[in-house]
């Protein structure tokens, strides 16, 4: 069977991928969710005229000649109202934030005024309207503010809660399960025996999961066996996941049984073996509406593949029409002519003194070193058949 060429695989995934559905959720949930809707303001913002100062609510016309004595009628701190007009040669001491009383058109800030008991001398001139923040300065009520397709972060929360939109619709995150298959595996923390390995690819692969906006059910262990193998997939069918994914178990070995068990469950097989390294034995199908994704055993290869497959699959599901995220740079260091298959190699990024990328290489690239994983920043894309390259020559990055 001939390897699929990454690009393919990407896109024959990518294009077998549905949007989640939307929800309602509270504003205080909404943190990277992304918007399905238009947001438009449910109130003038400031609602009423506001002062930008603390100092004294003032009639412009009354300070012409200085200094001018006002007298002090009352005091309006954040979240009062005063109840009555201003009339001439009377001043309200204000704060910041607070309504500015009718009859009084600008602030008169208390670095330019001093006070004397029940009256206060202006010792600067002021415009009209100087300091006071007019309704709907910021926004009107009905302007629509953040558009359907909106990540919310820090800035948009805050204004959808200055909208005062106390809820917002927002695709759902899709569901992640995951599994790692093999008789050789433990939980970190257990006692191996000589001939086992502590089990890691759960935890990467729902970090990367995560971050890209996926909700994960963690499925745990399962030996080599079909029928436990088999109670794993339908636990993922059971809790309605988007995608399963699998690591290990996938590849031709008498004991690589992930396959033969999703194809008698029913799963369509989309592809298998991609012309990549790491991370060669990838399988993808999809399983009724659920996606499959099978990622080899290998913990860097796992964490590769699902960089590479499974992050953008989730960030697809969300509406993102970008979602590969490949960047230009330069390289740190030599490379060597690369085979037929397409290579992704672990690199440390700086800048150069213009700000460009710079992909530094690291000397050991095997795929049982993950350590190297964990301290690299990128993956440095090398086309199948790639000439060797020296250092500055351009190159195509995904970051970690």
């Amino acid at each position: 069977m001939s390897l699929m060429p990454v690009e393919e695989a990407q896109s024959r995934l990518l294009d077998s991928v549905l949007r989640v559905e939307s929800e309602e959720i509270p504003l205080a949930e909404a943190q990277s969710r992304i918007l399905t809707e238009d947001l438009t303001a449910h109130r003038n913002q400031p609602p009423f005229r506001a002062s930008a100062m603390d100092g004294y609510a003032v009639k412009s016309s009354n300070i012409k000649d200085l200094p001018t004595k006002l007298q002090v009628i009352g005091e309006i701190p954040a979240g009062s109202m005063f109840p009555d007009a201003l009339h001439n040669w009377e001043a309200v001491r204000i704060f910041t934030g607070a309504p500015v009383p009718d009859g009084a058109d600008a602030i008169l800030i208390q670095e330019n005024a001093k006070r004397d008991g029940a009256f206060v001398t202006a010792l600067e001139s002021v415009q009209e309207g100087q300091f006071v923040r007019p309704i709907g300065m910021d926004f009107k009520e009905g302007d629509v503010l953040i558009k359907a397709g909106t990540r919310m972060d820090a800035g948009w929360l805050s204004l959808a809660a200055s909208m005062n939109r106390p809820s917002l619709k927002v695709l759902k995150r899709p569901k992640v399960a995951i599994v790692a298959t093999g008789d050789e595996l433990v939980w970190p923390g257990e006692d191996p025996r000589p001939e086992q390995i502590v089990a890691s690819n759960n935890f990467g692969v729902a970090a990367l999961a995560r971050a890209a906006g996926a909700e994960v059910i963690d499925l745990g262990l399962a030996p080599d066996d079909k029928n436990a193998i088999a109670d794993k997939v339908q636990e993922a069918r059971n809790a309605n996941a988007d995608i399963l994914v699998t690591s290990g178990g996938a590849s031709v070995g008498d004991h690589d049984l992930v396959q033969d068990v999703l194809k008698a469950a029913g799963m369509e097989l989309n592809f298998w073996r991609i012309a990549m390294r790491p991370g060669k034995p990838l399988m993808a199908g999809k399983l009724g509406d659920m996606q499959v994704i099978g990622l080899p055993g290998n913990p860097v290869s796992a964490m590769v593949c699902a960089t590479l497959f499974l992050i953008p699959m989730v960030r697809a599901m969300q509406g993102d029409k970008d979602p590969l995220l490949i960047e230009k740079a330069t390289l740190g260091g030599p490379v060597e002519a690369n085979d037929k298959r397409q290579s992704y190699m672990r690199a440390l990024l700086s800048r150069d003194a213009n700000g460009g990328l710079i992909a530094t290489p690291f000397t050991g690239q095997d795929s049982a070193m993950l350590a190297g994983f964990a301290r690299a920043d990128c993956l440095i894309i090398r086309p199948p058949h790639a000439e060797s390259a020296s250092e500055g020559a351009a190159c195509k990055i995904i970051r970690l």
